[in-house]
């Protein structure tokens, strides 16, 4: 009798990407780990078609490689790698604002604010989790005003690759403290319809290596400690 899978028959190949994933975010499988392709398929009770095609997407998104008879491994995050993620996300945050420029209002501004209070209040709770989820929600709203969807899912991606491999239990409370004044002058210069400062400063300054480097070295140390 055929092994029952535990995943519902909706678009498995989908399902099976956000299975590794998960054990990617969750530390299960970490940079550097091989992916026994036998192993899964039996595991998640699926051929290994979908299979397959959820890590040919994790390849192309950076997370694996996929070695000709040699097996399926984990990549590594390098500080290069790193420098030149914050490089893309600071190029395509940027030219959101611009985009969204035409269909931002005070109501947006407002969500900002409120998600922006929201990071303060999780950091005073220490509860990393939150912060990280309205710190994703806030950056969001200019991303989705952008009407580029093919942008904000390359963003969401870099992101995961940046905070989710895995999800470090460490942070560190003096480079949140930052973002979050930051998000202040960031929700300032909008508000005053400065988008093309707004832009500049997202870029330059919020997705800049050179500004954030000190805060990166200190997250990813503790997060190995």
């Amino acid at each position: 009798m055929a092994k029952k899978s535990i995943l519902n028959l909706t678009s498995l190949k989908d399902q099976v990407y956000e299975y590794i994933r998960l054990q990617m975010k969750v530390g299960k499988l970490k940079p550097g780990d091989s992916i026994d392709m036998n192993a899964f398929s039996q595991k998640l009770g699926v051929s290994k078609t979908p299979l397959r095609d959820a890590l040919i997407r994790l390849e192309m998104e950076g997370f694996v490689r996929i070695l000709p008879r040699r097996g399926v491994i984990v990549n590594e995050l390098t500080t290069q790698d790193i420098k030149d993620y914050y490089q893309i996300l600071g190029a395509l945050e940027s030219t959101a604002i611009i985009a969204a420029a035409p269909h931002f209002s005070g109501s947006g501004v407002k969500k900002m604010e409120k998600l922006n209070e929201g990071m303060r209040l999780a950091l005073e709770r220490d509860d990393f989790n939150a912060y990280y989820e309205n710190n994703l929600r806030f950056h969001d709203i200019f991303l989705t005003l952008s009407g580029n969807r093919q942008l904000r899912d390359t963003a969401d991606v870099l992101k995961k690759r940046l905070y989710d491999f895995p999800r470090r239990a460490g942070y560190v409370r003096e480079w949140e403290e930052h973002s979050i004044q930051e998000h202040k002058e960031l929700i300032r210069l909008i508000a005053e319809r400065k988008f093309l400062e707004a832009a500049n400063f997202i870029r330059d300054v919020h997705w800049s290596f050179s500004v954030q480097q000190k805060f990166v070295k200190k997250y990813y140390k503790a997060g190995d400690e």
